[in-house]
């Protein structure tokens, strides 16, 4: 998780872990800085740590020749990093500012714009999805392990790299962080960190470069291919508040089920068919356990969504929903116990490209699209009060699109009245809309609800329902 970075190269990237770093890497203005975290063994205190970030704040040193957009490197295409790595930052002053963003402990960006949720503006949500999401594609390092986002005006964020970790180990490390900050730490009457100044603290040391113009000219490059993608994103964000597990589990549902079985139902009133459904499962039972492959979309799955829209009795879509519903609960089983297929086809593709061998089979499954890529982004509600303190509701993670003609959704269980979501997909296809699948997402909850408890009570209309105003 920390001390740990993506490396370029030009056949295959590695994941490099170094010694515990004592500093973390801070960019800010275009400036890269290098603050410790330690003095004389001891690890700063939060007050400590302020001083010296308002020291980066108050800095009005330029940026070097090539420094302020150079995090577009790690953000275009690889192999130009891979070679622009080797010939421009293997030696001298590049090489030493480099190890040491790509050595410290994580990296932090302070950026010099306002975000987050704002009561009076619900799509302010989605804006500041997208700026933990990408940013402005060159004021991240998006090769180290994970960047903690400040934003101006005091909110924040995370983003993560994936090759190392799935979302719950990032989720996990992020909700210890946010409840410790706010109910074990906390601040004083002033809104400072708590804790004493040690006034003999070195300044954070500013970072040197010699940006040739040939590297300006990748760096360039990298932006324009980083923020063509970023470009084509969309993102929606909301908090789905009519209901939650609480009353899902009431009718003998697993959560995950039947949220699974309303993005379903959602999608095929969005397209008007099925389609290959990806849901992550952890497969932290064994060890280096990753993910594997729940396919959502089953045959149980699509005969109740059949049913339901031919309009079938009553009676006999609830009968056909749990079915469904059990059958999605046993593959989950399968998946998180090992006994999951697609990390074995995956195995065996790879041993069939060693082997020299062609298998007509193994290409076919391997080609077919995830039109519909789904993740539940756990959330430790144990580690707040959401009952009593409603403000540290999240809206969860999410992550870009997988498909160029298809959604990605992240959705989190918030305690027990609250589901979160987040819908990624791409501008440039027509034939996909975030905030209409939204849409359809809300109406298909309420649907499966009211199918269940027929004599559920009107829910709240989509203009009354209370927007998220929460961080994410």
């Amino acid at each position: 998780m920390f001390d740990t970075c993506r490396i370029p190269g030009t056949l295959t990237d590695t994941v490099q872990h170094w010694q515990d770093s004592d500093y973390i890497a801070v960019y800010h203005r275009g400036r890269y800085f290098r603050l410790r975290v330690y003095q004389a063994g001891r690890l700063l205190s939060p007050r400590e740590i302020e001083f010296q970030i308002q020291r980066i704040l108050d800095d009005t040193s330029p940026p070097s020749k090539g420094e302020a957009k150079l995090g577009a490197l790690t953000a275009g295409d690889r192999i130009p990093w891979a070679k622009a790595r080797v010939k421009y930052f293997s030696s001298g002053v590049n090489k030493r500012s480099l190890d040491c963003i790509e050595k410290a402990s994580f990296f932090v960006s302070l950026d010099d714009d306002d975000d987050g949720v704002t009561a009076d503006d619900p799509a302010s949500l989605d804006s500041y999805a997208k700026s933990l999401l990408h940013g402005k594609c060159y004021d991240r390092w998006f090769d180290k392990s994970f960047t903690i986002i400040y934003f101006k005006n005091g909110k924040m964020g995370i983003n993560a790299e994936h090759s190392w970790a799935d979302a719950p180990v990032v989720s996990h490390l992020w909700q210890h962080a946010l409840s410790t900050d706010c109910f074990q730490l906390g601040y004083n009457a002033e809104g400072h960190c708590k804790g004493e100044v040690d006034s003999s603290l070195p300044r954070p040391q500013k970072l040197n470069w010699e940006i040739p113009p040939e590297c300006e000219e990748q760096i360039t490059q990298s932006l324009a291919v980083a923020q063509a993608l970023a470009d084509d994103v969309d993102l929606h964000v909301f908090s789905f508040q009519d209901f939650g597990k609480g009353k899902v589990k009431k009718c003998r549902v697993s959560p995950d089920a039947f949220i699974q079985m309303a993005l379903q139902l959602a999608y095929y009133r969005d397209q008007r068919r099925f389609c290959l459904t990806y849901e992550a499962s952890m497969t932290r039972l064994f060890r280096e356990g990753r993910t594997e492959t729940v396919r959502s979309c089953s045959n149980e799955s699509s005969a109740f969504i059949r049913a339901l829209e031919g309009g079938e009795a009553a009676h006999v879509c609830r009968r056909l929903f749990h079915e469904a519903a059990e059958q999605h609960q046993h593959l989950y089983r399968l998946a998180m116990t090992g006994a999951g297929i697609d990390r074995h086809l995956f195995c065996l593709y790879v041993m069939s490209k060693y082997l020299g061998v062609e298998s007509p089979f193994l290409k076919e499954v391997q080609s077919e699209p995830w039109q519909l890529s789904t993740s539940q982004s756990p959330m430790h509600v144990e580690m707040f009060d959401l009952v009593n303190h409603p403000e540290y509701v999240s809206c969860g993670g999410g992550f870009g699109p997988v498909a160029d003609d298809g959604y990605g959704v992240s959705y989190s269980v918030l305690g027990e009245n609250i589901l979160s979501f987040n819908i990624a997909c791409k501008l440039s296809c027509t034939d996909t809309s975030a905030h209409a699948f939204g849409a359809q997402i809300r109406k298909a909850l309420r649907d499966l609800l009211q199918l269940l408890i027929p004599n559920q009570t009107e829910f709240k209309t989509e203009e009354k329902r209370p927007e998220a105003k929460k961080d994410l």
